[in-house]
């Protein structure tokens, strides 16, 4: 089997597992971070097989909806792999990306150990923001049941993935705790000059949120 072949088996089948989710974590998701991700390694001269088949798989088995076990995702991704017979040392590189690519709170550092984890971090960040990153923010929050929004709870930056990945905040925080600091947390060169005019987006909307949140509880 080709390498386009994998790729292209691994695109039905993660289209297969995730269309009609309703989190915003759906098959849409996942096409715009694989076309983000190509774009990226290209200028970047990344190995395109590693960072298409990490930006497909990166999240079937997210740890959101798991119980916030980690491992599942990266499980998930090697017994596919391995059924179509992908090298071992390509499987080890994919599972790692997908191990180290969560946002594990604003407080943490967390290091990417390969460019084309980098690549697959910074297209999965720049699906965070901008319009889309603010509808796919609400659409998660209605299917967490958060609150919207609550002036009485102000946003925490997270010193642990633990602490993070429990928080019950409502919506609006979230911006504040992770989406805002996305831009400056780009690796790549190319996904900091994509991300600039979606970082502007989210300001602008919040401006006008909170301009209307005034008016109408004054």
């Amino acid at each position: 089997m080709t390498q386009q072949e994998i790729i292209n088996q691994t695109a039905e089948h993660v289209k297969h597992l995730l269309t009609g989710e309703g989190s915003g974590h759906d098959w849409w998701h996942i096409l715009r971070v694989w076309n983000n991700a190509k774009t990226i390694a290209a200028n970047e001269k990344a190995d395109q097989y590693i960072v298409e088949l990490a930006a497909l798989l990166h999240d079937i088995g997210d740890h959101k909806f798991h119980n916030g076990d980690e491992t599942v995702g990266p499980r998930m991704a090697a017994e596919w792999l391995s059924g179509l017979q992908v090298q071992q040392e390509v499987i080890t590189h994919i599972t790692t990306i997908i191990k180290e690519l969560s946002f594990k709170g604003a407080g943490t550092t967390s290091e990417m150990s390969s460019l084309e984890g980098c690549i697959v971090q910074d297209a999965d960040r720049l699906d965070a923001i901008g319009a889309i990153g603010i509808a796919r923010t609400f659409a998660y929050g209605g299917h967490k049941n958060r609150e919207m929004y609550n002036p009485e709870i102000a946003p925490v930056l997270h010193d642990s993935f633990e602490a993070y990945k429990n928080s019950t905040a409502p919506t609006i925080n979230h911006f504040y705790e992770k989406l805002l600091l996305l831009k400056d947390r780009m690796h790549t060169n190319t996904a900091k000059t994509m991300a600039t005019q979606r970082h502007q987006f989210m300001e602008t909307y919040l401006q006008q949120f909170f301009a209307e949140w005034e008016v109408a509880t004054c």
